[in-house]
This record gives C-alpha cells, structure tokens and sequence, in this order.
C-alpha cells in the first residue's frame, strides 16, 4: 500500500527521535508521531508525506506503553511549551542517554566513547528560574499570558505551570489582573500595534529574589510607577520591576534596552558558592541545580592543581568561569555580548576574585590573537556549535585539555570529530544531563586531553 496524506493507519512507536516525536513504521515507511512513546500502539492520521520520512498526527491511543503517564498539567495536550510530560521521568533519561550516544556513534564515529549516567535533578518539575510569556487577547477581550500551541501562534493562556518555580505560579494570576485594569494596549504580531508584548519572571532558586520584567514597544507606559510600587508591596521578594524596550517586528524577546522602573534592576543569586548577581536579559542556566551538578563534574574530572591558566570561550557573565578561576592560577573569560561582560566583571568584584579578565568578542576572532596558550579551554558555544576558525585554532594551540559544553548533540559531535581527527586530541569522558526535563533536550559535556599521536 502507497501512504497517501490523510490515510489513519495503525503502527506501533519503536523508539523516540531527537526532537521529541514517536518513531514507527508502516510497510518499511519511517513516520514520526508526536504525543506518542515508545512501546504505544496508535491509529495515526498522515499528515505530510516527504522522500524519506511521513509526519502523521495522533488520532487514538489503542494500547498504551508502560512508558506513558497521565500528564502532570491540564494543557499538556495542546501547549508546545512541553514535549515529554507525558512520559516518565526515568525513560526521558534513557531516551536522552540513548541520543547523546547515538549521535556521537552516528555523526562523530565515537563507538566507544565513556558515557557517564545522566545527571539529574531530584525533581523533574519546578525547575525553570526563568519564564517568559507572550500577552494575547481572547475573542472575548481578555488579557491572556501563555505559551503558544504546538506549531503555532496560536496562545494558550496559563495561570500556572508545572516546569517552572512554583513562587510564579502564586502570582502569575494575580499579575494578569492587574495588567487588565491598566489602559496598556497588547501588542498584536500581525499589526504591529499595541504596546505589551511579554511579561517575564526571574528568580533566584536559593535566594528566591524575583524580578518582573515587561517586554514593550513603549517606553511610558501610564501608571506604571503606581503598579510597580504596588508589586513591591505586595511580593515580599520581589526585589525589581523593569521594563524592556523592544520595537522589532521579529520573534526575538528581548529588546536591547532595560530599564528599571522601582527597586533594583537584578536580582542576586547564590550559585557554587558564589554570589552572582542576575539582571532580566542576563543568560543563566535555567535549571539551577543541575548546572551546578554538571560545574561540579566539570571540578571533579579536572582535578585541579591550583597552577592552571584557563580560558573560557562563550563566558558569558562568569556562571562557570569565576568558580573555576577560584581553582586556578589565571583565567580568561571571551564573550561577544557586552551587556554579559559588564555583569561579568561585577560579579567577579563581588566574589573578589582578581585573578581573572573578561574580553568582548567574538571568539574566532580573538581566540587566534592570543598571546599565551592556556592550559586548559572551556567551550560553551550556541546550538550551531563551534566557528570552524575555533577549532583549526584550537588544534593549533593545543591546550592541554579542552571541555565541551553543548546543548546539541550533533553539533557536539561533529566538533569533536573534527578535534579528535588528527588524534593529537582523545576523547575521555562524556557526561550527559537533563537540564531541561520533560522535554527532549539534552546538556553534555565533553572531556578532551591532548596526547602526540604514536
């Protein structure tokens, strides 16, 4: 039988792909189901039929896998904020597992590679310090906050949500309320027009400090003042409200302007033991504990002598080079982002650590303009990886030991084929962690020692 679009056809998901959806097979033909896990026996409708693969949507569960459970969220079948709620937290370890060492076998020829266990936190919910939601407006005229619907932009409108810090969760409600009773327009993608466009929490997972963010194309919002002043009053720790300007008619958040409208403009965080301090477009990991975690492998496996030079490309504000540099002789942070280079240096000032110098931009540019070769190199590059540049020089440089950080296993793996090729670098160790649970994303750091090829 040739599929066509539309067909409901009967298959049983044999296993998980890298974005998240159930794999099964009809008549040899590969189809990716969302919503479904390994072990489900679906009837699923074709949606899209391409060269190698077909797309189906899930139309009836007939046997459900032992893998599969009753989602903790009542939009967990409409929001695309989650991929995973609807299976267990110790399958969503073995399929992420399973994917980091695949993909290295796959894409990097690492066949036989030491894969550490997963990390993970004692809880797979409550775990974002960070959320970010977009305003809408309902047919019937109310303010709506929420995540989009799955592979649309379609608003679901939340009160809470059980993935991120159960602090928002008391407020977020109340928030919305408020916002409603002001004369502030919302922002409608499609015209252009209207003035809120987000509104963002932050906090502090061991200081439980907060911040309230609002993402506007208008700088003077009216009564702002009043309203901020109110929120101070009412939520014990929340320590600042901003407001983020943003006119682009783009997908992305955050403006390049924040300013702070009552209280302080960050929040102070606790975080290996340092003190950091947070502002609302600041990146940080989203999953607290588990950063920590995988900065105390990263310690462990380096066994630091205390006379290391250390260079951290991609340091952004100093979350995993300033605890470092407390172990070593000299560190060096690069990042290309320079409002992460100013909070950089004030957290470095705050800790006193003064053995350690942050440098603006961009990594291939200035990792070759070096005048030392570090001992020992951090990589923590976005999703697309590493510049080609920052490899041949790195392979020029030859630091001792490199450590990869990466939240892309195939971009991870494609690196480090391209550092291990000339087998002048030996891949040692791999450490998986779920940073981001109920989803099907992955964290993994890699170990690298330089050794002369025999």
């Amino acid at each position: 039988m040739t599929l066509k679009q539309g067909d409901l056809i009967e298959i049983e998901i044999t296993g998980l792909s890298n974005n998240g959806d159930g794999i099964g097979r009809y008549e040899g033909q590969v189809i990716f189901v969302p919503d479904t896990v390994t072990g489900d026996l679906i009837l699923t409708r074709v949606a899209q039929i391409k060269a190698k693969y077909a797309q189906g949507s899930l139309e009836e569960i007939l046997t459900h896998s032992p893998y599969r459970i009753r989602p903790k969220c009542i939009v967990a079948d409409k929001c695309g904020g989650c991929q995973w709620l609807h299976i267990q937290d110790e399958y969503q370890h073995q399929a992420k597992q399973e994917q980091v060492i695949e993909t290295l076998r796959r894409i990097g020829g690492f066949s036989d590679a030491i894969i550490a266990p997963i990390l993970s936190s004692e809880s797979s919910l409550g775990y974002r310090n960070k959320v970010t939601y977009p305003f809408g407006i309902s047919k019937t005229g109310n303010l709506q906050a929420g995540y989009y619907r799955k592979n649309t932009h379609q608003l679901i409108n939340l009160n809470q949500c059980p993935v991120q810090d159960q602090h928002f969760n008391h407020i977020l409600k109340a928030i919305k309320a408020d916002i409603s009773k002001q004369e502030w327009t919302i922002y409608n993608e499609k015209t252009g027009e209207g003035s809120l466009r987000h509104l963002s929490l932050r906090i502090g997972k061991r200081t439980e400090e907060m911040l309230l963010t609002l993402i506007s194309n208008d700088r003077n919002l009216k009564g702002i003042q009043k309203q901020a002043q109110k929120w101070l009053d009412r939520y014990d720790n929340l320590v600042g409200v901003c407001i983020n300007y943003n006119t682009k008619p783009n997908n992305i958040i955050f403006g390049e302007e924040t300013f702070c409208i009552k209280g302080q403009d960050y929040l102070e965080e606790s975080f290996a033991g340092l003190r950091f301090q947070l502002k609302a477009d600041t990146f940080f990991q989203v999953n607290t504990e588990v950063a920590e975690a995988l900065l105390n492998v990263i310690i462990e496996r380096l066994n630091l002598t205390g006379e290391e030079v250390l260079l951290d490309a991609y340091s952004g504000i100093g979350t995993f080079t300033l605890p470092l540099a407390k172990k070593v002789k000299k560190a060096m942070g690069i990042e290309s982002y320079s409002p992460s280079i100013v909070m950089a240096n004030i957290n470095a000032k705050l800790n006193n650590i003064d053995n350690i110098t942050f440098e603006i931009g961009k990594v291939e540019t200035i990792l070759p303009q070096l005048d030392f070769t570090p001992d020992i190199v951090l990589l923590d590059p976005p999703r697309k990886g590493c510049d080609r540049q920052v490899i041949e020089t790195l392979l020029k440089l030859k630091p001792s030991r490199i450590v990869y950080i990466s939240c892309n296993p195939a971009t991870l793996a494609r690196d480090l084929q391209l550092l291990c090729e000339t087998q002048e670098y030996q891949l040692t160790y791999i450490q998986p962690a779920d940073m981001f649970p109920q989803t099907p994303h992955v964290e993994t750091v890699a170990f690298l020692e330089f050794s002369k090829p025999s």
